[in-house]
């Protein structure tokens, strides 16, 4: 969607207007009868007003903040409220709209980009009726005296890092394998900056990526090891923040198969790839002044007589063997080998991301993403803040000792898969094992991606994650 900037309102234009209960009304091209009507809806304590003037349409949307609020749960309803007039414009077959807001930058920022995250369509493969499915909306106006171009560019870039994210991810397991994501991720970085250095299965082969293998060896698809760089002269840090993604592009389960039922969205559980992808995105764009890195191993877990099976012991890149218990655990696996990859740059600090367990999902639904790791309280406390100030929740837990139990094994180093309880954190525990700095993983099965429509996230591909890790390396 384009977004421009202006200093003065076209008084023909539709027009949104975000204001507090106490603006006044008279110069925005309201007639008295009109501004008698909004202030009787102000006095039934109405927060959304809508004006027909028949060649156009005025919203008004109010915005106040209450004593016990937060300001990241104002923003959320500035979100909500996007949502809701993103929806009116494309209903009423608006093409643009101005916006004008007499709020705080901050609040205007959040309502504009939660409006483009709103209007997003994934459309492809449908052949009939495209106009009349099609959002009309294609281009707001922003009049705010402290919102700059460089503020609609960081928008413009942020968004467009969430949809790289979400096309990924909603794109079909047969148009997306894992060599086809590897040529994705090239694209992706002509198109914002970063570079790109992708290993073929003789180069993963020699660098003994047991994990990525064994999962990859049912497939007839080869397996890909893709290695993102942003690295600017000005970087802050001599070491790199690398960031690791899931890139299983379809999960069958392998011979421990899923149930049909829980098959299908497997095409979801590369979301972690796609979510590193859309974080470089708007890194290299917004030339942040870091030098991070991106990992996204790739292979289908497929089923066949080549496939690894329950019982079988692996050595992964590291070294460490482990046992096979289940081969729906594949996703660790090649996070694993990723993992002990990342020990070479002598990371500063490590966050992996995954839709890695059914169990997160039961544990906290879709509202929160599951963290859990080494990394110090106050890495924590930050995600926590650009979490809140998202509203892409982080739940944390505990990677106590005790949970390392249910890993061990009688035959192999660790097992890859645990008891029937706390699922998602011996997943954790799990990788922890192949960890040796200050590391966090993001378990995002259950914000990832969403079968039914939610507000501003859509349905499908989420782009969950993007916008909170933005916000804590813009800070960082």
């Amino acid at each position: 969607m384009k977004l421009t900037k202006i200093t003065e309102l076209n008084q023909e234009n539709n027009l949104v207007l975000l204001v507090k209960k106490d603006s006044k009304l008279d110069s925005y091209g309201l007639s008295k009868v009109e501004q008698k009507f909004v202030s009787k809806q102000i006095e039934d304590d109405k927060k959304f007003v809508e004006i027909n003037q028949y060649t156009r349409k005025i919203f008004i949307q109010f915005f106040d903040k209450k004593e016990d609020e937060e300001i990241y749960q104002v923003k959320e309803k500035a979100r909500k409220s996007a949502y809701k007039i993103c929806g009116k414009l494309n209903a009423d077959k608006i093409k643009n709209a101005d916006i004008l807001s007499l709020c705080s930058p901050e609040l205007t920022f959040t309502f504009a980009e939660a409006l483009i995250l709103s209007n997003y369509q994934y459309l492809k493969y449908f052949t009939k009726d495209l106009d009349k499915k099609t959002n009309t909306l294609e281009s707001i106006n922003i009049l705010h005296k402290e919102i700059t171009e460089a503020d609609l560019s960081e928008i413009t870039n942020i968004t467009e890092g969430v949809f790289a994210t979400r096309n990924l991810v909603n794109e079909i397991p047969a148009e997306l394998t894992s060599v086809k994501l590897s040529e994705e991720l090239k694209e992706l970085s002509k198109k914002s900056g970063f570079d790109i250095e992708i290993f073929n299965k003789s180069k993963i082969e020699a660098l003994k990526m047991g994990g990525l293998l064994a999962v990859n060896r049912a497939s007839n698809i080869d397996p890909t090891f893709s290695i993102l760089t942003w690295k600017p002269e000005n970087a802050k840090n001599e070491k790199p923040i690398v960031l690791v993604g899931k890139g299983i592009v379809y999960d069958t389960g392998g011979l421990s198969i899923k149930p049909s039922q829980y098959m299908v969205e497997m095409k979801s559980d590369m979301a972690g790839a796609a979510t590193v992808a859309g974080i470089m995105s708007v890194v290299a764009k917004q030339k942040l002044p870091l030098y991070v890195i991106a990992l996204v191993p790739a292979t289908d877990n497929a089923v066949s007589n080549k496939a690894y099976v329950p019982d079988d012991v692996i050595k992964m890149h590291n070294g460490m063997t482990v046992e096979i218990g289940n081969t729906d655990a594949e996703g660790r696996l090649i996070l694993a080998d990723a993992l002990s990859y990342a020990q070479k740059y002598e990371p500063e600090l490590v966050f992996d991301f995954a839709t890695l367990t059914g169990a997160v999902i039961r544990a906290i639904g879709n509202e929160a993403i599951g963290i859990m790791g080494t990394a110090k309280e106050e890495t924590f406390s930050k995600i926590k803040q650009a979490g809140n100030h998202t509203y892409e929740r982080t739940i944390e837990f505990p990677l106590w000792e005790e949970y390392g139990e249910q890993i061990k094994s009688k035959i192999a180093d660790v097992k890859n898969i645990g008891g029937a309880y706390a699922g998602q954190i011996t997943a954790g525990k799990f990788l922890e094992h192949f960890t040796n700095y200050s590391w966090i993983h993001f378990d995002i099965a259950g914000t990832a991606f969403l079968p039914k429509h939610k507000g501003y996230a859509g349905t499908g591909g989420t782009g969950s994650s993007v916008r909170l890790i933005y916000n804590f390396l813009k800070n960082y």
